[in-house]
């Protein structure tokens, strides 16, 4: 899937949501447990319910790779689902992988050659070639991290360089000619949307995966206002506040409800600032 017809897909959704698949198990409706697979239940509810509103899910590794095998078997389960139920839904692994040109290259082929997912998000600090293996599959993404929502993010991306401006600006800068604005994005949290301003000067036309709506305190209104490009250009992510909104048997209820108001919320922001 290029640009275009991720946009298209928005459109006609008119939406730019991403439901991030953070399945916890200790976390999930307690009624689903006593299934074979617990996280794929869960996960198979959400999707049916949210589908309608998602032009994107991001499953987060983490949440399934702490439970060995059985966990890795749930993603799969759940990815093929969206891919024979959702085809046209954009899937991204979480996965934050990044390392030599050999060892990416084996990273690329497990989430690329089986169609798993659409596209990887990768750590750019090791160089080109921890990014050039997964920019080689025609139709796949590679998502870097450029300004991250997290604390400490300041440590080192928001560090001034001598020649001016901030390590997270080279980074993009340099990062963006490796491929292009059909092959790659960058996650920009949604706590730092104002800065999204002077992140489009650099990057006017890719797509920015932007976490940090709703339980982090991201503010939807800002990140639009500061990051939309006239092809919307943003895949906004909730994960907690769509898919924990409830813990009862209504829990996917809730969910279609939490992603139909981001979702309404969205078609207003893409009729403003959306000027395709």
């Amino acid at each position: 899937m290029n640009s275009a017809e991720l946009f298209e897909q928005i459109c006609q959704k008119q939406s730019f949501l991403c439901v991030g698949l953070d399945t916890d198990l200790k976390k999930i409706p307690q009624h689903l447990l006593s299934e074979d697979d617990p996280a794929f239940a869960f996960n198979r509810a959400i999707v049916d319910a949210t589908a309608p509103y998602a032009v994107c899910y991001k499953p987060n590794l983490a949440f399934y790779e702490e439970n060995g095998a059985e966990g890795w078997n749930s993603f799969e389960r759940t990815v093929r689902y969206i891919r024979e139920r959702y085809p046209e839904i954009l899937i991204l692994a979480d996965a934050k992988r990044g390392d030599i040109g050999n060892t990416s290259q084996m990273y690329a082929r497990a989430f690329f050659t089986q169609n798993l997912v659409d596209g990887v998000t990768l750590s750019p600090y090791m160089g080109r070639d921890t990014v050039d293996p997964f920019l080689k599959f025609e139709g796949k993404w590679a998502v870097l991290l450029a300004l991250t929502s997290n604390p400490s993010a300041a440590d080192f991306e928001l560090l001034p360089l001598e020649e001016g401006g901030l390590l997270y600006e080279k980074v993009i800068d340099v990062s963006s000619q490796w491929g292009s604005a059909d092959n790659m994005m960058y996650v920009v949290g949604a706590t730092k949307a104002p800065m999204l301003r002077g992140i489009r000067q650099l990057i006017p036309d890719h797509f920015l995966l932007v976490p940090g709506v709703g339980a982090q305190g991201g503010s939807l209104e800002e990140v639009a206002h500061y990051g939309m490009n006239r092809h919307c250009g943003l895949l906004v992510n909730s994960s907690r506040g769509i898919i924990y909104a409830d813990t009862t048997e209504r829990f996917a209820e809730v969910a279609a409800e939490k992603a139909a108001t981001l979702a309404s919320e969205m078609k207003a922001l893409l009729a403003r600032y959306c000027k395709a």
